[in-house]
């Protein structure tokens, strides 16, 4: 009994000393209490810094989350903003060789007097020995052999066949497709085959050329077919050749994930009215 009597007076005795001291800081000058807080913040710096770094790493680390999470696009709309890009940049520079031959003439624009015939894709075929779609149009839309296929803004094929409904795209990966193609800013032609194994190669560049991974390859403008060069490719690895050191052995990867595609638009060169 007599140790709680004496916690008790303990209690009102500190009860007291913090109820005086609580109006002497209430009364006292201004000057002495401002010293008293300038003391206060030079003895707890430590501890309040650490406070305050971890409040603002945690804020940073909130608003790097919220900005990934918007500026994410898809692996597809990546590649048709790139491929877009692309092409974009060559036909500007076709234009500018263009307008100095032409020393200020007028001339089309690109795709004017173009029609694009879009289809979906009705099965795909694409293996080692062949590599092709059919789509659900055909002669009846304006369709015929030889025509650029484009999807997600670049050439993935031509027309090898074509029926009065349905039609046949040959895919540039196709052990059979050959299609003249021209790399980067390389002012030459070369043709592109199909090897089967989702890439084709590009053959007879000389070593004398700078050839890098990455390189856009173009399907070259075809008249009648194509009016302007378009995407079709990258490098994806150049060496020499085994067999002659003096010539490139390129490989080229398509454009887009050709797989994944389901719907294409056919390049029809001055259409019928």
């Amino acid at each position: 009994m007599a140790k709680k009597k004496r916690i008790r007076v303990l209690e009102k005795v500190l009860f007291t000393w913090f109820m005086l001291a609580g109006l002497v800081f209430l009364f006292a000058p201004k000057n002495l209490t401002n010293k008293f807080q300038f003391a206060f913040v030079r003895l707890f710096r430590c501890p309040l810094s650490i406070g305050r770094n971890i409040s603002l790493s945690a804020s940073q680390l909130t608003a790097s989350v919220h900005r990934g999470s918007t500026d994410v696009v898809s692996r597809r709309k990546y590649n048709q903003l790139h491929n877009h890009l692309a092409n974009v940049t060559e036909w500007l520079n076709q234009e500018r060789q263009k307008v100095e031959k032409l020393s200020g003439l007028q001339d089309r624009p690109v795709w004017k007097g173009v029609n694009f015939v879009l289809a979906d894709v009705i099965t795909a075929t694409i293996d080692k020995s062949r590599s092709e779609l059919i789509i659900n149009r055909g002669k009846e839309d304006g369709l015929a052999e030889n025509q650029f296929v484009f999807a997600d803004n670049s050439i993935i094929g031509t027309i090898s066949d074509v029926d009065s409904r349905t039609a046949k795209v040959r895919l540039i990966t196709d052990p059979a497709s050959r299609i003249a193609v021209k790399i980067a800013t390389l002012n030459m032609d070369r043709i592109m085959h199909g090897n089967g194994n989702d890439s084709a190669n590009v053959l007879l560049v000389s070593t004398k050329y700078k050839i890098s991974t990455g390189d856009v390859v173009y399907a070259q403008k075809n008249p009648g077919f194509l009016s302007t060069p378009v995407i079709a490719g990258t490098v994806a690895q150049c060496k020499s050749n085994d067999e002659n050191p003096l010539l490139w052995d390129i490989t080229v990867k398509p454009a887009c994930d050709i797989e994944k595609i389901t719907d294409v638009a056919v390049i029809v060169m001055n259409p019928e009215p």
